[in-house]
């Protein structure tokens, strides 16, 4: 499921996120970006990750991710993107067949 709430990117991104994936949800910034098929195949490969750890475990992993490179990096930026899950994501954005093919706990090597 789609929907296009600026709130919820701004609270859980601090307004630096187009989209932002609450499982089994995608929240987009701005309608436009339903045809962004790279943003939305992004956020598809969140909700992969979410079912593979289960739904709490994915998101305190996330959180605690970014807490240690954060600490490490001392730039939200550099730390967000540094984070396994988004790693990977932005990796295999771009590939349409990528899911279909993708094997469990792919995030893994990201690390």
């Amino acid at each position: 499921m789609i929907i296009v709430s600026k709130f919820w990117t701004n609270l859980f991104s601090f307004g630096k996120a187009d989209a932002i994936t609450i499982f089994p949800i995608i929240f987009l910034k701005h309608a436009f970006f339903k045809d962004n098929k790279e943003l939305i195949r992004h956020e598809r490969i969140h909700l992969r990750q979410a079912l593979e750890l289960g739904i709490v475990f994915f998101y305190l992993w996330y959180l605690c991710e970014f807490v240690v490179r954060f600490a490490r990096f001392h730039d939200f930026d550099k730390a967000y993107h540094q984070i396994s899950f988004e790693r990977e994501a932005y990796r295999h954005e771009d590939d349409p067949a990528y899911l279909s093919k993708r094997k469990i706990w792919a995030f893994w090597q990201y690390i």
